[in-house]
């Protein structure tokens, strides 16, 4: 709650600092590479870091520093892959299978944000929710991860989640006549996450022809960082 409080007082902070001017600037459109560390229970679990990426849309309300959008991101917290037979009739074939573990990211956007200048520090709540699965594939060993032959899920789950997070925003190029900017986005995040049940590298063992599945239950707790560029128009 100290930290909600926080965020509301420096977003009043930024509101009344802002509101003199007026950009024409309306929609943000970001892209960004995104690195993910497990928090509390989620991180004794792991014991592993995320790799990904993500995006977001934002439009700010009509001569207000606030902004309203959506927020995804996907990372991969493990894998691992084995060669084996297509089939044991076939040996003289062999296949690359890659188990893969995913947290998609899906949020509700608040942003306050000034309206002008080079840099542009900006604070974010956000609400929403993970989505957390495990895909096996099997893969042609000439083509890669892009040359899939059958894939299935074998397990996933939904949890809610909310947070907060905060960065800024170094302007590269602008061109005023047009409202057009193009800027390098630097960011953090604190998402705090509801239970769900996940897989983890090595959790998926098997014996005498049957499939082991060794399920974790926790909490899904994330920070996450990232760096990207934005697009405002």
């Amino acid at each position: 709650m100290k930290i909600l409080g926080l965020f509301g007082a420096v977003c009043f902070l930024i509101c009344t600092i802002t509101l003199s001017g007026y950009s024409q600037e309306r929609f943000q459109i970001g892209l960004n590479f995104t690195l993910g560390y497990p928090q509390g229970e989620f991180n004794k679990n792991l014991d592993s870091s995320g790799l990904g990426g993500s995006g977001y849309f934002t439009y700010r309300l009509p001569k207000t520093p606030v902004s309203i959008g959506a927020s995804v991101g996907i990372l991969v917290y493990g894998s691992d892959t084995r060669e084996d037979f297509l089939e044991s009739s076939i040996p003289e074939v062999t296949v690359d299978v890659t188990t893969r573990n995913y947290i998609l990211n899906c949020h509700f956007l608040l942003r306050v944000q000034p309206l002008d200048g080079q840099f542009r520090p900006y604070l974010d709540g956000l609400v929403g929710f993970n989505y957390l699965w495990t895909e096996t594939g099997i893969y042609d060993q000439s083509g890669g991860v892009f040359d899939e032959i059958a894939s299935s899920v074998n397990l996933s789950d939904f949890a809610f989640s909310y947070g907060v997070g905060g960065g800024f925003m170094v302007s590269l190029y602008q061109r005023e006549k047009h409202a057009f900017a193009i800027s390098i986005d630097s960011g953090i995040r604190y998402l705090l996450g509801g239970k769900a049940e996940y897989l983890k590298e090595g959790d998926i063992v098997s014996q005498d022809g049957e499939v082991i599945y060794y399920v974790s239950n926790s909490k899904t707790d994330l920070f996450t960082a990232h760096i990207g560029v934005v697009f405002s128009f």
